[in-house]
């Protein structure tokens, strides 16, 4: 039974007040037991039962929970930095798609690429995240576009989640785009997806939540309604891409569905956020997408303003999100997205996990929760998120085991 004492500066991120809220304890302490806190509080207030137990020397640093990336595209084949290069030079997102760029290259590689080769390359990419202080990741597919390999995604994922230290939250993504073999049949897809690959994955309990793509070159809400209503009653509860590259109306289908979350939303409506307050959907913004496609970022000050939980995750993918770099994430959050960073930092943690479900289990450091947390080598998030370098990780924890240790 560990005590990590001497710990200079400890944010709860508990699920109460507003976003800027961390519920920050100083000197203070964390006690463990195998998987689950027993104890968080000031180190002079420890009770005595625990007082002669293993103490671990936080050496006064800064302690949060384990950080939560919510929206991730882990599995692909193939990178398209040659898009990188279009874009500079001014094309757009849409554009490089319309000429046979964006998903569609992603997918071809992806189809190629055996089960083995992703899995092993998205074994290391955890082992990276993991270093930087991540413990749990949500991994959409989308990028096999039909049943045989939007199902190689999620069995990979599937195995992961049983083999990996990080705990893995599956998605189906399978709405990402129509496939070049139904270019001139869109509805025929929407059947495939409908009446055959959602039924599977929901029977196969493969994913969690369902996720649609809304926008003017994917989906629009009609069809995206359809996509949910087949989710929902295969169990999988609704996600969406919505408001990316135009106001399409995502926020507020996103509100009429019950999305547990509505992501990237760039170009949200007011009318989008209200919708999406009264509703409880999560929002998650996703920066460095805005950042690789040139794009005005969110101004997350009218949604935190409005009272949405506004959640930060990294959309890791080879197209437009090419990282994995939550912490950098975080801090492009603060200059893009006009984000304090203790409302970035409740953003990758307790709102994270309401963006995947997980807020019961982990996304704070409270008794009863998963021992999920990590030591930074800094003395508060706001420095930390400010002064940003490589990796100030020091320490990783997931469920009671070191994962990640610089010495």
């Amino acid at each position: 039974m560990p005590v990590l004492t001497n710990i200079g500066y400890l944010a709860t991120c508990r699920d109460q007040g507003s976003q800027e809220e961390i519920h920050a304890i100083s000197k203070a302490t964390l006690v463990w037991k195998g998987e689950s806190i027993l104890w968080v509080g000031k180190e002079s207030d420890l009770p005595t039962e625990f007082s002669e137990m293993e103490q671990w020397d936080a050496e006064g640093k800064l302690v949060i929970p384990g950080l939560i990336d919510c929206h991730t595209h882990l599995a692909f084949g193939g990178w398209r930095e040659g898009e990188f290069k279009q874009r500079i030079r001014g094309e757009s997102y849409l554009k490089i798609a319309e000429s046979g760029g964006g998903i569609l290259s992603t997918v071809t590689k992806t189809r190629e690429a055996t089960r083995e080769e992703l899995m092993a390359r998205s074994s290391r990419t955890l082992d990276e995240m993991a270093a930087l202080g991540v413990t749990t990741v949500e991994c959409k597919s989308g990028y096999g576009l039909n049943i045989a390999d939007e199902i190689k995604q999620l069995e990979i994922y599937e195995s992961l989640n049983c083999e990996h230290a990080l705990d893995l939250v599956s998605t189906l993504l399978a709405a990402h785009t129509v496939p070049p073999e139904y270019k001139t049949d869109k509805e025929g897809y929407l059947r495939l997806l409908c009446d055959e690959l959602i039924p599977l994955v929901g029977e196969r309990k493969l994913a969690e939540f369902c996720d649609v793509f809304v926008e003017k070159s994917a989906f629009n809400p009609e069809e995206a309604r359809r996509v949910f209503e087949a989710g929902e009653k295969a169990g999988l509860r609704a996600k969406l891409h919505a408001d990316q590259l135009s106001d399409s109306g995502g926020a507020s289908l996103a509100a009429e569905v019950g999305a547990v979350s509505a992501d990237h939303l760039e170009c949200i409506s007011d009318c989008g956020i209200e919708k999406m307050r009264k509703a409880g959907v999560v929002a998650v913004t996703l920066p460095l997408a805005s950042l690789f496609t040139f794009q005005k970022p969110l101004d997350a000050r009218r949604l935190v303003s409005a009272g949405v939980p506004v959640a930060v995750a990294t959309d890791f993918n080879p197209g437009s999100a090419p990282s994995f770099h939550l912490p950098l994430v975080m801090t492009l959050a603060c200059v893009q997205n006009r984000m304090t960073p203790k409302e970035v930092l409740k953003g990758a943690t307790i709102y994270a996990a309401r963006a995947i479900e997980r807020e019961g289990v982990t996304g704070s450091l409270e008794k009863g929760k998963l021992a999920d947390f990590a030591i930074i080598d800094s003395p508060d998030p706001d420095h930390w998120l400010y002064h940003f370098r490589a990796n100030a990780c020091l320490l990783t924890m997931k469920r009671g085991k070191i994962i990640h240790e610089r010495k």
